[in-house]
């Protein structure tokens, strides 16, 4: 009897698992068979989930009505000069809350704490003003500096850091290690999937960020493919659905592809980092 329920169990715990998928899978499927589509297709009822004739033209019509090129090499640029800046930032200072003892350790570490709990809504207003009176708003730079620093970044690293036994670092010290020796042959080695996962997290939210970029700029020159993609409907006009999910598609399969090779790092980071 208990062996038939475990049974009854595991079968609905497999049914469970897969309506889960398939609900967080469909947009992404419904995408990718849009963007196959004719505009008719894409556009009657009832609709159509398999596209009669796949129509890969509409890739390339959605990448001639925007400069796509130029969206892509923006949204490369803000992506890495955020990810390395972060790191410049975010290393030295969860060592420093992990490893060292100072006055007003607590009150900094809360302070990282209520940072990383603030909406970006409640600081747009104040950083917009002053991204505006140093005459930066319009260009690459308010999209990158704001997001120079990664409150949940500093704490999840703070964490992993800790699980490192003092005494790994007390025994590099009597060798005569400096603490950036210390940090770069010891700390970062024993940290890397922490430091992965963390850069692998801000580069998708700050790939898929659109709200940012769309408040910081006016001009095509500068703007990522986010808000170049949004602006697919107004320049398409008739809403041809089919061309703008295809354009959908240059945003959301870089990310895929990086998951696909690095999600593994996320489940790393979590299951070492000593989080409970």
């Amino acid at each position: 009897m208990y062996k038939k329920k475990q049974k009854i169990a595991g079968f609905i715990g497999v049914i469970a698992k897969i309506l889960i998928c398939l609900i967080f899978l469909f947009p992404f499927l419904w995408m990718i068979s849009i963007s196959l589509q004719t505009a008719t297709e894409s556009s009657r009822a009832p609709i159509t989930f398999i596209p009669a004739s796949p129509q890969w033209q509409n890739f390339v019509t959605a990448w001639n009505m925007a400069p796509f090129g130029l969206y892509l090499k923006n949204s490369i640029i803000i992506i890495f000069s955020i990810v390395i800046l972060q790191s410049l930032v975010m290393v030295p200072a969860a060592y420093a809350f992990a490893k060292f003892k100072f006055k007003g350790r607590g009150f900094l570490f809360g302070l990282v704490l209520v940072a990383f709990m603030m909406p970006v809504q409640v600081t747009f207003l104040p950083v917009y003003y002053m991204m505006g009176d140093w005459g930066l708003v319009n260009t690459l730079i308010p999209q990158i500096l704001p997001h120079m620093t990664n409150a949940f970044g500093i704490f999840l690293l703070r964490q992993y850091f800790m699980q490192v036994p003092d005494e790994l670092l007390e025994a590099a010290r009597l060798d005569n290690a400096s603490e950036l020796k210390i940090l770069g042959k010891i700390m970062l080695p024993m940290s890397k999937p922490a430091i992965s996962a963390i850069a692998l997290l801000s580069f998708v939210g700050h790939w898929n960020d659109y709200f940012w970029p769309l408040m910081m700029t006016r001009a095509d020159a500068v703007r990522p493919l986010t808000v170049g993609i949004a602006a697919l409907k107004d320049a398409e006009g008739n809403n041809n659905w089919n061309v703008i999910m295809a354009g959908n598609m240059f945003l959301v399969m870089p990310l895929v592809l990086i998951y696909i090779f690095a999600s593994k790092f996320i489940i790393n980071s979590f299951t070492y980092s000593g989080i409970k």
